[in-house]
């Protein structure tokens, strides 16, 4: 016997079968983030930056409810985890610490391995460093003018520790012996750290690089000639800026967090929101203070048309100053 024919749906229940279906794939999809999330810090443990980004991805990971990971991967300049960035997947789960090194390399090299202006996910503009330069304590100079005069009398044979070859404290400093009309000799490290260790036993002259020598100075093991910052430093505040020594500069070179390109805007608004009240937050400033690293957040939008413009000014400095890698 032939099966009776169903009476038609009324329209309002149509509609709302189709309005179920359609918000049935929004719950399927995976909670973001369902797992721990992965950040490249391309600098030293210990070093300023490690220890500041390190307190900013535990915070952030607590508001996400999952753990983010940082992975130190020092070595070429601060650039050597930027590839591997580039490369990975674009969802979410690799991030890495976007500086001026990696916006630079590509200018210095005749084959470049990414561009940041089209590579990457910009999320924000976190804080920048304390630059200065540092000698043991036991140094016969007792002033920067001290450090210049003996630097003069000695062409060539005073050295100074950096972080790498081309980062943005290796080129303020090259450009302070041009206007200091001096010769330095660069001793490029995988990260501050290790420059203040060297700077301890005696194998160079001086540091020129972020913070991480600041402790040292505290406890008086070594002894800081100049800050690079707008403005003197409390806990040291004899030392002059290279302001007042008559160099019209300010070094801070800002940094961030990115991603691969392609991240899904929703996820990088979530970062963002994570790592901005994480920023913002007490335990946050409390390292930040430790190193005197000056905040300086930027959006997403903002953080990424600085990271473009920036680019070209990189690549007018470095065609400038002449510099290759390669």
């Amino acid at each position: 016997m032939p099966t009776k024919l169903s009476r038609p749906l009324p329209r309002r229940q149509l509609l709302a079968l189709g309005a179920a279906a359609l918000a049935t794939p929004a719950y399927a999809q995976e909670r973001y983030p369902d797992r721990p999330i992965k950040l490249f810090v391309p600098w030293t443990a210990g070093s300023s930056s490690d220890v500041q980004m390190r307190s900013l991805c535990e915070e952030a990971g607590k508001l996400l409810g999952q753990p983010i990971i940082t992975e130190n991967r020092p070595g070429a300049s601060g650039t050597l985890h930027a590839q591997a960035l580039a490369q990975a997947r674009p969802d979410g789960y690799t991030l890495g610490q976007m500086h001026l090194s990696v916006v630079r390399r590509p200018f210095l090299v005749k084959t470049p391995q990414w561009d940041t202006t089209t590579d990457f996910s910009h999320i924000m503009r976190v804080c920048g460093w304390l630059y200065g330069v540092a000698v043991k304590a036991d140094a016969p100079w007792k002033s920067w003018a001290e450090f210049i005069a003996h630097a003069r009398a000695n062409p060539g044979r005073v050295t100074f520790a950096t972080s790498g070859i081309a980062t943005t404290n290796h080129l303020a400093m090259e450009e302070l012996g041009t206007r200091e009309g001096v010769q330095f000799t660069h001793v490029p490290f995988r990260g501050s750290s290790e420059g203040v260790t060297a700077v301890l036993s005696g194998t160079t002259d001086c540091i020129a690089d972020s913070s991480a020598w600041m402790p040292q100075v505290e406890a008086g093991a070594m002894r800081c000639l100049c800050v690079w910052t707008e403005e003197r430093i409390a806990k040291i505040a004899q030392v002059p800026t290279l302001k007042e020594l008559g160099h019209d500069m300010v070094v801070t070179s800002p940094y961030g967090v990115s991603g691969p390109k392609g991240m899904d805007p929703a996820i990088i608004r979530t970062l963002h929101d994570a790592f901005r009240t994480a920023l913002d937050g007490a335990a946050n400033a409390n390292v930040r203070g430790q190193f005197d690293m000056p905040k300086q957040y930027l959006n997403t939008a903002d953080y990424t048309a600085y990271i473009n413009q920036r680019a070209g000014y990189e690549r007018d400095m470095v065609t400038r100053l002449g510099i290759k890698l390669d």
